[in-house]
């Protein structure tokens, strides 16, 4: 028996970068989460999914991830994509850098 569909994000790494960004309702990439189209119906996810898939001259590997609904848009409800929405690992570039020059 089929799985009943749950709440979606399209994700993926843009091209240049590699950067972790998610796609929104206007076409565009965005590297905050919270702007991600929040997609509660299978049809209309797997049609965009298709469209994002389509840019290729931006991005790379875009694929559907649970999301749920939070206080200021989507919100991971995986570790691995919570992981993603952090940038890099490593201090030395990205989305990391700029959370320190904040907190400083």
């Amino acid at each position: 028996m089929a799985r009943d569909f749950t709440p979606k994000v399209i994700t993926s790494n843009l091209l240049i970068s590699g950067d972790a960004v998610w796609f929104s309702v206007n076409d565009t990439w965005s590297g905050d989460i919270a702007d991600a189209e929040f997609l509660t119906d299978e049809a209309h996810a797997a049609l965009r999914l298709l469209e994002a898939n389509a840019q290729t001259n931006v991005m790379v590997g875009a694929y559907l991830a649970d999301a749920k609904m939070g206080d200021t848009g989507p919100e991971t409800t995986h570790f691995r994509e919570d992981f993603r929405t952090r940038g890099p690992s490593n201090y030395a570039h990205g989305k990391q850098v700029e959370k320190v020059k904040n907190h400083v």
